[in-house]
């Protein structure tokens, strides 16, 4: 049985997104956000025929990168700043869970 669309809608983890939809939400180009996938910040899901699909999560940390790289960070640096951000942001979760 398939999952109802309206609570797909409301994950924020669907990979919803095709690799031109993402770059256009964000303003930035296609190969930017493969560079990304290649600096491991994101890992898109692959559709059956291969193609990158991204999630709102997956946006919003391309975002933050594209905004850091403009601001003068190299990629590699930022994907590994908001790598370290975002674990952090998860060991706090989980310690309030404790």
């Amino acid at each position: 049985m398939g999952r109802n669309p309206d609570d797909m809608f409301g994950d924020e983890n669907t990979p919803a997104y095709t690799i031109g939809q993402a770059a256009e939400i964000l303003g930035a180009t296609q190969d930017f956000l493969r560079r990304l996938d290649d600096a491991k910040l994101i890992n898109p899901h692959r559709s059956a025929g291969g193609h990158r699909r991204y999630s709102r999560y997956q946006l919003r940390l391309a975002a933050r990168a594209r905004e850091m790289v403009d601001q003068g960070t190299a990629l590699e640096a930022a994907c590994r700043i908001i790598i370290l951000e975002d674990q952090l942001e998860e060991a706090l979760r989980q310690n309030e869970k404790q």
